[in-house]
């Protein structure tokens, strides 16, 4: 596993509203997660992407997600959503992900028997990052379910974000357990699916900086 960030990164993914994006992004998050897979209670079609997109300030990354979509759903969402950054989380192979000329995140469910790092390296090798969550293989994401720290490959030595069951209240010990390089939270912030709760975003952010300020040293 790689050494612990100095500064661990945030995802809020599962955005639907512009106003959520422009809070997401006065809050100091590092990336915004818009969700194109149909499986999703938190899908949003192309043609709304792109008020999301200009709703972000400079030097806060956009991140489109999907899930078995079809190549031309994602040439869609992408011409739309203007992403800098892809993510998969269903059965697309290294050479699928890397066909649309973008870096690329994995989300790869834990559950069960959770493969190991060189496993993840082996299978897709060109991705930029991982996303590793608590649901089993072949579910979608932003179910809510934790990720038992004893699932986490020792061996993964490149990017990877911890996703699944996160909020407020739980995400500092979380940091503090398994030192990731991100974190990735969606139903932890929410009102309700899609609808993003202005307190329980900035008080994750405040969570975060305040265990990353704790583990210095």
């Amino acid at each position: 596993m790689t050494s612990p960030p100095f500064r661990t990164r945030i995802k809020f993914c599962g955005l639907t509203r512009p106003g959520d994006a422009r809070l997401a992004g006065e809050l100091g998050v590092d990336a915004v997660g818009v969700i194109f897979a149909a499986r999703s209670k938190r899908c949003v079609m192309p043609e709304n992407a792109g008020a999301l997109r200009q709703a972000l300030p400079p030097l806060v990354d956009l991140v489109a997600l999907f899930m078995d979509n079809g190549a031309g759903e994602i040439h869609a969402a992408i011409a739309r959503a203007r992403p800098t950054l892809l993510q998969f989380h269903g059965d697309e192979d290294d050479a699928f992900c890397r066909r649309f000329g973008l870096p690329y995140l994995k989300g790869v469910g834990m559950g069960g028997a959770a493969p190991d790092g060189q496993t993840l390296r082996r299978r897709w090798p060109n991705a930029a990052g991982f996303v590793l969550d608590g649901h089993a293989p072949g579910q979608a994401g932003g179910s809510g379910q934790r990720l038992d720290a004893t699932s986490i490959p020792a061996d993964l030595d490149m990017p990877w974000l911890l996703a699944g069951g996160l909020t407020p209240d739980n995400v500092g010990e979380a940091i503090r357990v398994v030192r990731p390089w991100g974190v990735d939270v969606a139903g932890g912030i929410e009102s309700a699916p899609g609808i993003k709760d202005g307190v329980l975003m900035r008080r994750f952010v405040e969570a975060v900086q305040t265990a990353d300020a704790t583990a210095i040293g």
